[in-house]
C-alpha cells in the first residue's frame, strides 16, 4: 500500500479508541483507514479492564454474545482492604446496564475483536506495521499524514486525521498541540503470580502505610500492581528480590508461598503514570482522543474506557460532516465540549485519591486512618452504588447512534 491514497478518515493508532472509532465510521459507511505501528496487538500489561459503559457500547452494537463468548473473567465488586478495614467499595451488579460487571479480558483479544468487526464493512481498512511519522499540512490546515511501512513511504490524504496513537502521541507531538501536566506521585511495578483453589475472586486493593498493592484475578493467575513513590524502582531493585518478595507476602498474606515464582526482575514491569490534558484537542483538520488527548492515572482503571467514549462521541458527531467531504474546526470542538467536562471531573477525581490518599500512604505519614469515603461506605453499604456508578460509568455515558 506503499505511495500515495485518499480516505474520509485516517486514524493513527490502533488502540481501544481508534480500532472503536474506525468500527463505528465504517458501520456508518465512512471510508476509514486505521494505522497501527505494530505488526499485532499482542503487548502484555496493558489495560484489560472493559468497564460496564464500555460493555453497553459493545451490547448497543449486537455485539456482546460474541465478545463474552471470549475468555475473560468477570468482577461484580472492588474490595479493599485499608490497615484493618475490609470493605467492598463498588459494587457494579446495582448499574442500571446490561453487565453488572467488570470483564478482564487481554487487551490483544479485545482489539482483534474489534478489528474483525471493522472487516465486515468495505469502508475498513486496517494497516499494521505502519507508524506514523508526520503531517501534511497546507495552509494552516492538516489534509493528512506521512507514515513508514515495510513497503515504504506512505502519504494519507484525509478530510480528518485523527490522532489516537497513545499517551506519547506523535500525532499531538507534530501538531503542536499544548499539554497540560498534573504529575503523579507514584509509579507501578505489574507482575503475575499464580492463582489457587481457594484464593480470593474478586479484584483487592491493599492499603498499608508505604505500600499500595492490587491483585487482579485473570483466571489462573493474579495480574499484580506494586505502587511505589514516584521514580523510586532503582532504591527497590538495590534493597534485593528478596525484600521485595518479603513485602509482597506481607501484602498478601496468602500469596506468601508463592512470591518465589519471581526469579528476577525482568518480569516486573514498570508503569510510569502520568496525568495530562491537551489545552486543545484539535486543530483543522485534526482531532485527539483517547490517550492522545488525556493521559488517566491507573487509578480505578478507566482510561480504556474514557477513550471509548471519546470515539463514540467522535462517531456521532462526525459522521455527517465526514459523509459531506467538510469537517470544520466547529464540528472538532464539539467532539471536545462533549467529552472535555468527563475528562475533567475523572481526572479531578483521579488527583484528588492521589494527592489526599496515596502520596502520605506512599510516605508513610501520619496513622493509618482509612479515608472518610471509606468510613462512610462501611456504615452505609448502599454507598456502594455512588464508586460503582463513577468507576463503571463515568460521568457522562455515550451511546451509539442507530445506524442509517
Amino acid at each position: 500500500m506503499a505511495g500515495r491514497i485518499s480516505v474520509r478518515c485516517c486514524i493513527a493508532g490502533g488502540g481501544p479508541a481508534g480500532m472503536m472509532l474506525g468500527l463505528l465510521l465504517a458501520r456508518a459507511g465512512v471510508d476509514v483507514l486505521v494505522l497501527e505501528k505494530h505488526a499485532d496487538f499482542l503487548r502484555d500489561f496493558r489495560g484489560d479492564t472493559i468497564h460496564p459503559s464500555t460493555l453497553e457500547v459493545i451490547h448497543e452494537l449486537g455485539l456482546l454474545e460474541q465478545l463474552l463468548a471470549l475468555p475473560h473473567q468477570k468482577a461484580s465488586g472492588i474490595n479493599a482492604q485499608f490497615g484493618d478495614l475490609a470493605l467492598t467499595v463498588a459494587d457494579f451488579s446495582t448499574l442500571p446496564t446490561r453487565c453488572g460487571f467488570i470483564a478482564f479480558m487481554p487487551q490483544w483479544d479485545f482489539l482483534n475483536f474489534l478489528a474483525g468487526q471493522g472487516s465486515r464493512y468495505a469502508t475498513f481498512r486496517l494497516l499494521m506495521r505502519a507508524e506514523v511519522t508526520d503531517l501534511v499540512q497546507e495552509a494552516g490546515t492538516i489534509v493528512g499524514l506521512r507514515a513508514a511501512t515495510p513497503d515504504g513511504a506512505l502519504e494519507v490524504q484525509a478530510d480528518l486525521v485523527v490522532g489516537a496513537d497513545g499517551r506519547h502521541s506523535i500525532v499531538r507531538a507534530k501538531a503542536g498541540l499544548s499539554v497540560e501536566e498534573f504529575g503523579a506521585p507514584m509509579d507501578v511495578l505489574w507482575f503475575r503470580l499464580s492463582r489457587r483453589a481457594g484464593d480470593p475472586e474478586s479484584p483487592v486493593g491493599r492499603f498499608d502505610r508505604g505500600r499500595i498493592f492490587i491483585m487482579l484475578n485473570r483466571g489462573d493467575y493474579w495480574q499484580c500492581g506494586f505502587v511505589i513513590p514516584k521514580g523510586s524502582r532503582p532504591q527497590l531493585e538495590a534493597q534485593g528480590l528478596q525484600a521485595f518478595r518479603e513485602s509482597v507476602g506481607r501484602l498478601a498474606p496468602f500469596m506468601a508461598d508463592r512470591v518465589g515464582e519471581l526469579q528476577g526482575w525482568e518480569p516486573v514491569k514498570l508503569l510510569t503514570v502520568q496525568v495530562d490534558r491537551l489545552r486543545d484537542w484539535c486543530r483543522p483538520g485534526l482531532l485527539c482522543i483517547g490517550d492522545a488527548a488525556h493521559a488517566m492515572s491507573p487509578i480505578g482503571g478507566v482510561g480504556i474506557n474514557l477513550a471509548i467514549q471519546d470515539a463514540v462521541a467522535a462517531a456521532n458527531l462526525l459522521v455527517d460532516p465526514l459523509r459531506k467531504g467538510v469537517v470544520t474546526l466547529e464540528d472538532l470542538r464539539l467532539v471536545q465540549g462533549r467529552r472535555a467536562w468527563p475528562t475533567h471531573m475523572t481526572q479531578r477525581m483521579q488527583l484528588f485519591l492521589q494527592d489526599r490518599v496515596i502520596k502520605s500512604l506512599l510516605a508513610g505519614e501520619g496513622p493509618l486512618v482509612p479515608p472518610w469515603p471509606l468510613r462512610l461506605i462501611a456504615r452505609f453499604p448502599f454507598l456502594r452504588r455512588i464508586p460503582a456508578r463513577l468507576v463503571g460509568m463515568g460521568f457522562r455515558p455515550e451511546h451509539v447512534r442507530p445506524k442509517g
